[in-house]
């Protein structure tokens, strides 16, 4: 191991753009676990990437307000989709949300196949490069989370249908172009997952575990010279397998 490689510049701006994605992923995923739509951050996300993908085939700047403005109608016109077939065919909600998955997935494929750099764009799109993430890229996604927050705990918006899906898709579009597709969903549905048997301290705990996930996950990557998108999202994973047990033991403990 190399312990010079752990340079705060670097490592900084991405431990913080965890903290910032899972502010609002914690919650978020808890309530996406209690209405078992576990794949609507899947197909959400990648749909946002789809967007992501088309407004690069215009070569506009990335990052910039077109791409923005075409990948969160992309994903909120999907949003909006899957509240009205929830509303009509809750039934078969979980397949609809699959073949959403799975057509935007192909619709992206379609839109790379002549881009000579088309495999190594999908594969960011996917994993994410959260090192190189910078502090000034963080500020519009923070005011923007503080804003959903406020509306998510104090307007109470998640008791709306259309008002969880419309604030869902505003926050996936945000956090695939910080971290990756892949990381989105383990940061909504891992942590969900550990303390959803936990109803009194479950965000508290949800956010611990996102915290130590990131924060794991991003040394060793970077001592291991390792992709640390896909690291962290196996260190999330083996910390809320870890905490999911500690929090059922100590549950059954005071029984």
């Amino acid at each position: 191991m190399n312990w010079e490689v752990l340079d705060l510049n670097i490592l900084g701006p991405a431990f913080l753009a965890g903290l910032v994605v899972a502010s609002t992923h914690v919650p978020l995923g808890r309530h996406v676990l209690q209405r078992g739509i576990i794949f609507l951050d899947l197909a959400v996300a990648q749909t946002a990437g789809m967007g992501i993908v088309l407004a690069h085939s215009f070569h506009w700047a990335p990052g910039g307000w077109q791409v923005q403005l075409v990948a969160v109608s992309a994903a909120l016109m999907a949003s909006y989709l899957l509240h009205l077939t929830e509303k009509r065919w809750a039934e078969i909600q979980e397949a609809l949300i699959g073949g959403l998955f799975v057509l935007t997935s192909s619709v992206s494929i379609l839109l790379l196949a002549a881009n000579p750099h088309g495999g190594e764009y999908l594969k960011e799109l996917l994993v994410g490069q959260i090192l190189w993430v910078s502090y000034q890229q963080l500020i519009p996604v923070v005011v923007l989370y503080l804003a959903i927050l406020i509306l998510w705990f104090t307007f109470r918006l998640q008791r709306s249908s259309l008002g969880f899906y419309l604030l869902f898709a505003v926050a996936i579009t945000a956090s695939v172009q910080l971290v990756g597709i892949y990381l989105v969903f383990a940061s909504l549905v891992l942590p969900a997952l550990a303390v959803r048997n936990n109803k009194r301290k479950a965000n508290r705990a949800g956010y611990m575990i996102a915290v130590s996930g990131y924060g794991v996950g991003l040394l060793l990557a970077a001592l291991w010279d390792l992709p640390a998108g896909a690291m962290i999202v196996c260190a999330l994973s083996v910390v809320s397998l870890i905490a999911g047990g500690l929090l059922r033991f100590n549950s059954q403990r005071w029984a």
